[in-house]
């Protein structure tokens, strides 16, 4: 896609700081970093999210995480790592490339809000309608 960053940082044609590569995927260091070692992967062919990207790029870049992320263990010692991955503008996916963020959070260091959430119970009646909804469109 001409207009995407992320095709154009794939291209070349706009820095990166580099972290990994191969034929489908090409992970980067975030510009704007949540925390230390935030890091992105994308694949090389354009898709704009969950629903467009090709089942073979999914599962590279899902490859591609365990190794990124067993480096930054080795790099940086963290106590967890968080991978986010959004989809579509109504959760804040910004750039429509797919994407995914592999956050890692040193001891000490700030929460991660998306890793921090107050559990409460669902109304099971609802919990299953849903569930039965959506594994009907299985």
């Amino acid at each position: 896609m001409e207009d995407c960053i992320f095709c154009k940082i794939v291209k070349n044609e706009i820095p990166s700081i580099k972290i990994y590569e191969d034929d489908k995927v090409f992970a980067f260091a975030d510009i704007n970093p949540i925390l230390e070692g935030h890091t992105l992967i994308i694949p090389k062919n354009h898709a704009a999210d969950i629903w467009e990207i090709t089942p073979e790029d999914l599962t590279a870049i899902h490859i591609a995480s365990k190794k990124i992320a067993s480096a930054i263990q080795k790099a940086l010692n963290p106590d967890g790592i968080a991978l986010l991955q959004l989809n579509g503008r109504g959760v804040n996916q910004v750039v429509m490339h797919y994407h995914l963020h592999l956050v890692p959070h040193i001891k000490g260091g700030a929460d991660l809000p998306i890793t921090n959430w107050e559990i409460i119970p669902g109304d099971m009646e609802v919990i299953q309608k849903t569930a039965g909804k959506i594994a009907g469109c299985l």
